[in-house]
């Protein structure tokens, strides 16, 4: 069975969008592992408008446990995918490991997925605006999901 592991901080926003739009699109029966994981993973909850986007799209994220990214976890994935330039060069850095980006395998591009902070100026008071972007982000993993499903196989081990 070939896994794909996808990687960004905290591991309750775009890697675990990923996560759960991959496994719908792919089905029970696909004969891939899927996951995500984090940099940081530090305890905190996802933010319930994430939540509510994902399940709107018909994924469900419910049983969701964030994971921090270790040796082992990516030892065992096939295909190692970071969502931001960050991740990328965390993975390398830490583990010694080259890896691709979303926007690589979907699109051709070097590209990140941006987070929320990384986006809008005034993260910290714009709530709005962060609740907008996160949402657009969400869409965005989603609708790219069956580029990188066409594209997948020329980038597993």
């Amino acid at each position: 069975m070939k896994s794909i592991l996808f990687i960004c901080t905290g591991n309750i926003f775009r890697s675990m969008t990923a996560e759960y739009a991959l496994k719908a699109l792919l089905g029970a029966e696909s004969g891939y592992r899927v996951g995500s994981a984090g940099t940081e993973a530090l305890p905190q909850a996802m933010a319930p408008f994430v939540l509510t986007r994902l399940q709107v799209l018909g994924l469900d994220p419910t049983g969701h446990r964030q994971c921090k990214v270790e040796t082992a976890l990516l030892d065992e994935a096939d295909l190692v995918v970071a969502m931001g330039f960050d991740h990328r060069d965390y993975l390398r850095t830490h583990f010694n490991r080259d890896t691709w980006l979303f926007n690589q395998i979907c699109f051709d591009k070097e590209e990140p997925v941006l987070d929320s902070w990384e986006a809008v100026p005034n993260w910290r008071t714009e709530r709005e605006a962060v609740q907008a972007y996160a949402i657009s982000v969400v869409d965005y993993i989603h609708q790219a999901m069956p580029h990188f499903v066409k594209n997948m196989e020329n980038y597993l081990k």
